[in-house]
């Protein structure tokens, strides 16, 4: 959350204050704490500002559309201040005198409000959905900026990716029509819309009426540069281009399963076309910059201006709705069949990254300005890859995604609970159990553990495809009567064991080790001794013995 600190040293003026929170509305919404230093001292309100209670009315009267700011009267170090809590507004709020303030950050890092211009509103509209750019007509533009061959490259593309074939039975101003690429005007004459413009637009015409429109491919190896190329083209011959150059740069090695050969590349080019499209399609179109398609020693990053849309977070991008920065863009895409026609692009890229037995898709360098996404390029892993072909080959069909997701978090993290598994498939805890359930019974997963302390690795059959048998006994570890042995060891060595030390000893979850202990506790093999942190457990005492 924004938190800003306004000093009451000198009176803050009415109209400063209320600019400070139009400035936090029109951003993330936030907190502006009054009477305190920027190094979070609290110095006390000014004597003009004892009464706050006047303050909301105050604020809604000079704020369009009215501004409710929740304010609370506190006290430290024997002073009053005042914290005014801004909500985030889904539309542009400015000051009845028609003042718009965004707040963005300086180069130290010290926030600052700034004008908010007319590309900045279009932007914002945009992240809250509330304005698809993509959709509206270009400013000069005519239908003599759509370029020929683009078109029956756009053709060729329906073709080759399987889009919708009733597109091929339209002439040109139907498919203009259906694709959103023309907007009709009062006058009967048609306008190209920035889809358009993208899609099948000449180049000239791009680069003088999309200035913001701009690719790179970049390949840097140890800090030096193999390749660096900027485009302006259009979007389908753009990503001609990209595959075209990056196609050299990802040596594929194959993999025999069976009487099939089974390409391992060090990038999936389905992942790769799918997030680069994502980059093209969901970039901001008001803002200068270009996409970046950068591969790197231990990644390919993929980078685009603009941040993630509203609604859409770091912890829900597997299981959000789609919800498209540029819909007639995203719409005209998925119809061509360049993206995954359900809005579900982000399952291809994982299912690129975790069949291969490689990490999955880094999403978190990503920040209210740009979108990057780094996909690791470590060696993939070919025994994970060949039980992956064997175990879909016997279902008929692909693994589903978070069955996917749990075989890589087992395989990278050896032992997981469902609510750790939660977080990973970002669902909840229930849906994570079912998956490993799911797991357990297909011999993938075994489960460790009653139902409330319940952990799972991956099954002895597995660590044995991909020959790390050993792997498997340190993740099973030792039995419950070894468990016993460990910790009645202990106490004899130390004199005491506490449960977390149970737990480290083991290897076990916090249940685990408080079952453990209570069935110690109750064979009279130990006391416990103190009550909540203080608790620990020594070795039993008979009557006799004390």
């Amino acid at each position: 959350m924004n938190v800003e600190f306004k000093s009451e040293r000198k009176r803050l003026s009415d109209d400063e204050l209320v600019e400070a929170l139009v400035c936090l509305a029109n951003t993330e919404g936030g907190e502006l704490w009054l009477g305190v230093e920027d190094d979070g001292t609290p110095t006390g309100l000014h004597e003009a500002h004892q009464n706050l209670a006047g303050l909301p009315g105050l604020v809604a009267a000079r704020t369009s559309p009215s501004l409710a700011v929740v304010v609370s009267d506190l006290a430290f170090s024997g002073v009053r201040v005042a914290r005014i809590v801004v909500p985030k507004s889904s539309t542009e709020v400015a000051t009845t005198s028609g003042v718009y303030l965004r707040r963005r950050l300086k180069p130290d890092g010290t926030p600052e409000c700034v004008p908010m211009l007319p590309h900045d509103r279009s932007s914002r509209a945009g992240h809250f959905g509330l304005a698809d750019a993509s959709a509206q007509a270009v400013a000069g533009a005519s239908l003599t900026d759509f370029d020929p061959l683009e078109r029956e490259r756009l053709r060729q593309a329906i073709r080759q990716y399987g889009g919708d074939r009733v597109l091929l039975e339209l002439d040109d101003e139907a498919l203009d029509g259906a694709l959103g690429f023309t907007q009709r005007q009062p006058d009967g004459s048609r306008v190209p819309t920035l889809t358009g413009l993208l899609l099948i637009g000449r180049e000239a015409a791009l680069q003088q009426r999309v200035a913001t429109h701009e690719l790179a491919f970049q390949v840097l190896a140890q800090q030096a540069v193999r390749f660096n190329e900027f485009r302006r083209f259009p979007l389908l011959k753009a990503l001609d281009w990209l595959e075209t150059n990056f196609r050299p740069y990802n040596p594929e090695q194959e993999l025999q399963v069976g009487l099939f050969r089974v390409p391992v590349p060090l990038v999936d080019m389905a992942a790769f076309r799918e997030a680069v499209a994502n980059a093209l399609i969901h970039r901001d179109y008001h803002r200068m910059g270009a996409v970046h398609v950068r591969l790197e020693d231990e990644a390919l990053v993929i980078s685009n201006p603009g941040g993630l849309v509203d609604g859409v977070t770091l912890a829900n991008l597997l299981v959000t709705e789609p919800r498209p920065r540029n819909r007639a863009l995203a719409d005209a895409m998925k119809r061509i069949g360049v993206v995954e026609r359900s809005g579900r692009g982000v399952d291809t890229i994982y299912r690129g990254m975790l069949k291969f037995g490689r990490p999955a898709p880094d999403y978190g360098r990503t920040d209210t300005q740009n979108v990057v996404l780094q996909l690791p390029t470590v060696p993939a892993d070919v025994a994970f890859r060949r039980m992956v072909v064997d175990i879909e080959r016997q279902r008929g069909a692909e693994l589903p995604i978070d069955s996917l997701i749990a075989l890589g978090a087992l395989r990278e993290f050896k032992r997981l609970s469902a609510e750790a598994l939660a977080q990973h498939i970002q669902r909840d805890a229930a849906s994570a159990k079912r998956t490993l359930e799911t797991l357990t019974e297909a011999g993938l997963v075994e489960a460790h553990g009653n139902t409330r302390g319940r952990s799972y690795t991956l099954s002895a059959s597995v660590y044995s495809v991909v020959s790390d048998k050993a792997a498997y006994t340190r993740q099973v570890g030792f039995g419950p009567i070894q468990h016993e042995q460990m910790v009645l060891s202990y106490i004899r060595q130390h004199g005491q064991i506490k449960r977390a030390e149970v737990m480290d000893l083991c290897r076990l979850t916090e249940g685990q080790a408080k079952e453990l202990l209570r069935r110690l506790v109750i064979s009279k093999k130990i006391d416990l001794r103190g009550a909540g942190r203080a608790s620990m457990y020594v070795e039993f005492a008979s009557p006799a013995q004390a």
